[in-house]
């Protein structure tokens, strides 16, 4: 066996049924799940109606890059988006099977062992794949720590020397998960000639970039920075997906685009990966990239449940609201395990605590006395939640 198996962690939500065992939940109350980040907003019905109306391409074998009208579609749509020229979707766009699979298949293709020791930076706290995906390659984590101090930044001055030398793929998140901050011109900026200087491939995890409360001011994206700085995409890779931005988490549907020659070499490797996207899910997937109305609907309940939760909270835990995405990252003065605890028992809430989303790295778990919270239940279920909370 890979022995690089054993150096998995656990994830945080098995870890969270571990903390939880025995537990009995005060009946008194319904329960109220704020822990995972799974869409529950319902499904748009064009893009139902566009699945169930293409369920004759299940009778052919998917093609690995997908159909030349999705990714037309998915080229339309950056476009729109960013403001960016057009990427040949021929050449720069790949669709994937949700950014998941994607997140962890790319270190595969992009980290190179016959190199000594190679690096993946990655955020902290941070979406576990990025760990996993470092140590089946055959790669060390470096994590930076992103406190409130720094505005949940990712700290580039501080990493040493040595190790920038040894970096070969960097994972960032923006909007990120937890914090719900958005890089800046500045900090892309930053990056991008780190990137030069070094060589190191980006990552950008963009699944949170449709999830925002300013209609006139959407997050700033990795391949808009670039075009605004005058870059091409070297070095440059995007993920984004229609699970949160379209509410369709079980569909499994996403794309990369940017840097062409890395995408050749991913779709090869996925030529072999065999993880084609079904051809139902390839048009139902068409629909909801061509469509914006069903996505200002859906950001605009997430705002109403925002909006009205943080204030409520403000009395008895550290909290604001976020750039973007659909998590309350809120800290609190107890520990983040014990107020996990407390909140399922007495109150029949399920949160997950921060520490279990980070790693302990230069002397600090910068997850600790944080909860993380996903704005995902009904409306009515997250103001009860919120009221409950007053009570800790």
């Amino acid at each position: 066996m890979n022995p690089n198996l054993n150096l998995l962690q656990p994830y945080p939500f098995q870890r969270l049924r571990d903390l939880f065992k025995g537990i009995t939940p005060n009946p008194s109350y319904s329960a109220i799940n704020l822990s995972i980040g799974e869409p529950k907003h319902a499904t748009p019905q064009l893009i139902k109606d566009a699945l169930v109306n293409n369920l004759a391409g299940l009778a052919s074998y998917p093609t690995t890059v997908g159909s030349l009208a999705l990714r037309e579609a998915i080229s339309n749509w950056i476009t729109r988006r960013y403001g960016v020229p057009a990427l040949n979707p021929e050449t720069a766009i790949l669709p994937v099977t949700g950014s998941r699979e994607a997140l962890f298949a790319f270190a595969q293709v992009i980290i190179d062992n016959t190199k000594p020791n190679p690096v993946v930076i990655s955020p902290n706290p941070f979406y576990q794949i990025y760990e996993g995906a470092a140590f089946l390659a055959g790669a060390q984590p470096y994590f930076l720590n992103t406190l409130p101090e720094n505005q949940h930044a990712m700290d580039f001055d501080s990493v040493p020397e040595d190790v920038l030398k040894r970096t070969q793929l960097v994972f960032v998140c923006s909007p990120g998960n937890p914090s719900g901050k958005v890089m800046s011109l500045a900090q892309w900026k930053n990056i991008f000639e780190l990137s030069d200087k070094y060589g190191f491939v980006i990552a950008a995890d963009e699944c949170y970039s449709e999830i925002y409360f300013d209609e006139a001011n959407p997050p700033l994206g990795a391949l808009q920075a670039a075009h605004k700085l005058g870059r091409d995409y070297r070095n440059l890779v995007i993920f984004s997906s229609l699970s949160k931005r379209s509410n369709v988490p079980g569909m499994r549907s996403g794309f990369v685009a940017g840097d062409e020659k890395i995408i050749e070499k991913f779709t090869l490797f996925r030529t072999y990966h065999g993880c084609a996207m079904n051809p139902a899910v390839q048009a139902a997937s068409i629909a909801a990239w061509s469509d914006e109305a069903h996505v200002i609907e859906n950001r605009t309940l997430y705002a109403a449940k925002f909006n009205v939760v943080t204030p409520l909270l403000n009395n008895v835990l550290d909290v604001e609201l976020p750039d973007a995405a659909f998590y309350l990252w809120a800290k609190s003065k107890q520990s983040d395990t014990e107020l996990a605890v407390k909140l399922y028992r007495d109150l029949n809430i399920t949160v997950l605590p921060g520490s279990y989303l980070a790693r302990e790295a230069h002397g600090l778990n910068p997850g600790e006395n944080f909860i993380r919270m996903a704005l995902v239940a009904s409306h009515d279920e997250c103001i009860e939640a919120a009221k409950r909370m007053q009570s800790i």
